[in-house]
Parts: C-alpha cells; sequence; structure tokens
C-alpha cells in the first residue's frame, strides 16, 4: 500500500483563482464566442477613448481659445483639402469631429450608467417590496407600472423633461444634467420591478427563507440579504441591455434639443448639430458621431445578449 505521505507529495496542489476562473463556465463560454470578445473590444475601445478623451483627443473642441473658423467645415483628411490635424474633418465651428466625438461620448455614457443605476435602485427596491410584502402594496405598485408601461418611455423622459424646465427655468448645468438623468430613469425602472417582483415571488417560498423568519429575522434583512442576491442575475442582463436604451433615449432627446446643455454636447447633439449640414455636402459632420452611436449601442447590445444567453442555465 502506498505510503500517504508520499501519494500527497506525488499529487499536483490544488488549482489557484485564476486557474479555477479562467476554467469557470462563464468564462469558457465567452472565449468561444467571437461576437462577445468582439464586441467587448468594440465597448472597450469605446469606454477608453470616452474615459480618457483629454490625453487621447487631438483637441480640446469646447475651448474656445483653440477653436479657429477659418479651419471650418474641412472634410476628412484623406479627401481634397483635408488636414492631418482633423483627421475626421471639422464641423460648422472648426472644432475637431474626432475630439467631439470622443468627449460627447463621455457625456452619454455617463448619462446612460447614471440613469440605469437610479432606475436600477428604485427598481429593486419596488420590486422586492411587491413581491415580499403583496396585498395592497404589491397591487398598487403594479398598477402604477401597468399604467407607465402603456406610454413610450420617449414621451415619459419628454414629460418629466418639459416639467422640469418649466419649474426650473435658467437652470444651470448640473440642474439640467439631473433632471435628464431622472427622466430617462423614470422611464426605465418598470422592467427592473416586474423582473424582481417575479423572481421574489418565487424565492420567498423557498426553504431559506422561511428559516430566516423562524430564527427572527426582520422583513427588510430577509429582502436585502437572502432574497435580493438571488435574483441579481436577470437584473444583471437587463441593466446591461438597459445602458444602450438609456443612451438611445439620451441621444433623442438632444436631437430633439430638449436632452443636454450645448456647453455639454453629446452624441445626439453632435448628430442635430450636423444634420443640418447634412444636404450642403458637410456629410462628415453628423455621419461620423452617428456612426460612433450606432458602434457603441451595438457593443451594448450584443454583450447583453450574450450575457442573457451566458447566466440562463436552460442553454448550456
Amino acid at each position: 500500500m502506498t505510503d500517504p505521505r508520499i501519494q500527497a507529495l506525488v499529487q499536483p496542489p490544488p488549482p489557484g483563482w485564476f486557474a479555477r476562473t479562467w476554467d469557470s463556465d462563464f468564462l469558457y463560454q465567452y472565449r468561444h464566442s467571437p461576437v462577445a470578445i468582439g464586441a467587448s473590444l468594440v465597448a472597450l475601445v469605446c469606454l477608453i477613448g470616452a474615459v480618457f478623451a483629454g490625453w487621447i483627443a487631438p483637441h480640446n473642441p469646447f475651448d474656445l481659445a483653440s477653436v479657429d473658423l477659418s479651419d471650418a467645415r474641412l472634410p476628412p483628411a484623406w479627401l481634397e483639402d483635408g488636414k492631418a490635424t482633423y483627421p475626421l474633418g471639422s464641423d460648422e465651428q472648426g472644432r475637431d469631429v474626432l475630439s467631439a466625438i470622443l468627449y460627447g461620448s463621455r457625456i452619454s455614457l455617463i448619462i446612460g450608467a447614471a440613469s440605469v443605476f437610479v432606475s436600477l435602485v428604485v427598481g429593486i427596491g419596488l420590486g422586492l417590496l411587491a413581491g415580499y410584502l403583496g396585498g395592497r402594496v404589491d397591487a398598487i405598485i403594479m398598477r402604477i407600472a401597468d399604467v407607465q408601461l402603456s406610454f413610450p418611455a420617449i414621451l415619459i423622459a419628454l414629460l418629466i423633461d418639459g416639467v422640469a424646465r418649466a419649474v426650473f427655468k435658467n437652470a444651470d448645468e448640473t440642474i439640467a444634467f439631473g433632471v435628464l438623468v431622472f427622466a430617462i430613469a423614470a422611464s426605465g425602472w418598470v422592467q427592473y420591478a416586474r423582473t424582481v417582483r417575479g423572481s421574489t415571488l418565487v424565492e420567498k417560498n423557498r426553504e431559506y427563507v422561511q428559516a430566516a423568519r423562524v430564527i427572527g429575522v426582520g422583513p427588510v434583512a430577509i429582502m436585502f440579504r437572502h432574497v435580493l442576491p438571488n435574483v441579481t442575475g436577470p437584473v444583471l442582463v437587463l441593466a446591461t441591455v438597459h445602458i444602450a436604451t438609456a443612451i438611445i433615449t439620451e441621444a433623442t432627446l438632444s436631437f430633439l434639443g430638449v436632452g443636454v446643455p450645448p456647453t455639454l454636447p453629446s452624441l445626439g447633439t453632435l448628430i442635430r448639430n450636423g444634420n443640418n449640414f447634412l444636404f450642403s455636402g458637410e456629410w462628415w459632420i453628423t455621419v461620423f458621431p452617428g456612426g460612433a452611436l450606432v458602434l457603441l449601442v451595438l457593443s451594448v447590445n450584443l454583450l447583453g445578449d450574450w450575457l442573457r444567453d451566458a447566466l440562463n442555465p436552460k442553454l448550456r
């Protein structure tokens, strides 16, 4: 019989944390999904360009001292009359289109992430209350959600933004930015509330929840300490897809002229400004910001679709 001490020396050591994570089902599916890899690379490039726009951008398009009106409406560098200092051309004010896209992507991503975070907090809280308490609380919250679902999200955002502009006249940039985030978030909390409510209705009847009630754990602690960790999977997928929806909503509002202030232009504002010169031949002013918006939203949507399939045990 082999000595246990010798056998222990012969056996290889257990794999470390990195090896176990690398060999997990989640990363295995990611490594074998070209769509997920490509979408994540595009989203990463957009994110890096937006975060480090101050270092990557050739110019600061919002510094009036560096803007030269004589360089207005220059075509991209590879076309005739183009300049190498303006790789994607310049707009009607002489601002570099590439730099404006990088800075505008930052505004769009901040608004999208902030509005999704607010929707996430409100929707999870109301969904937990509706699913765990039930009764009149559930009926009131779900009827409000049903009424809101009967209106398009863009109309709700327009309504909230219009009312806020009438109340806060001559508001500064901070208030206008917060109003836009609230308007987008108010139109997106319903999906989180309905998803969390459905999962909570199932989880609250599990044995571990009943055991927590027996030992005297309070309802709030049960909801946030026991039920919430078990409903985060669908919420994570929904939040990933909702970021793209929030960016599109912000771009739509900015295109309609009720979005971010002109001093903080996003991709939607750049597309609206360039649309005025589209049929006069300066197509690059609106086409390149529109292409950047499409790439950003498409990559996030593809990641959300892959994440939904990866976290679905029925598809494994």
